[in-house]
């Protein structure tokens, strides 16, 4: 199977509403899923939820393990639970094909070996800075909108997603940084983007300003 069929399955996975629904449940959570709060967070029966899951899994999609869910070990804590989360896996189509990684590659190979990380960075603050005005309120909506899959750790709003994900793998100094300042554009002035990388996640964690 090619790198295109791989992707036209696993796209194809997710014409089913249902399964839809339980991807983006599991893409967005930050730790491990079971079959209970999947099925509960799709609206559907725990049977219906594990067929569709396993399916996902079997499209690449999603990734399953076992687990205990209580936390506890030894007698008396319960059978492992089959738990999933967001496969690694990137998928992409486009039709007619086109080499859009390819590009992205060579301009931040281009970019890093001409030592230009500092206006890099500049244009992406800039770039997030030209985005329209957003407050403390719509901060969450415009991540989403941009693929970070933000969720709340505390009082730390965290990425689960990092849109430039296989750039930042082989340019890790560059693609951070720019991503850094990216955000330091996006976000109010009461909020500050960090770099606090973690893994399965972005690289930059953002937390209100003191003061």
């Amino acid at each position: 199977m090619t790198n295109d069929d791989s992707a036209f399955a696993a796209l194809g996975a997710l014409t089913d509403p249902v399964r839809r629904r339980l991807y983006r449940y599991v893409a967005a959570q930050p730790d491990d899923v079971g079959r209970d709060a999947a099925a509960e967070a799709a609206g559907v029966s725990r049977s219906l939820a594990a067929f569709h899951l396993d399916k996902l899994v079997e499209a690449g999609l999603l990734t399953a393990s076992s687990r205990r869910l209580s936390g506890r070990t030894g007698p008396g804590a319960g059978r492992p639970a089959k738990v999933y989360r967001r496969a690694e896996v990137e998928h992409a189509v486009s039709l007619p094909p086109r080499s859009y990684g390819s590009v992205g590659h060579l301009l931040a190979s281009t970019v890093e070996n001409a030592g230009l990380d500092r206006e890099l960075q500049e244009a992406a603050r800039a770039a997030g800075a030209a985005h329209p005005d957003v407050d403390d309120d719509d901060l969450v909506d415009v991540l989403t909108e941009r693929g970070y899959q933000p969720f709340w750790d505390e009082g730390t709003l965290r990425l689960r997603n990092c849109p430039f994900h296989a750039l930042s793998e082989e340019f890790p100094a560059l693609i951070c940084g720019m991503n850094l300042a990216l955000l330091e554009g996006i976000a109010p002035a009461t909020w500050s983007p960090v770099m606090d990388p973690r893994p399965g996640g972005c690289c930059v964690a953002l937390s209100r300003s003191s003061g």
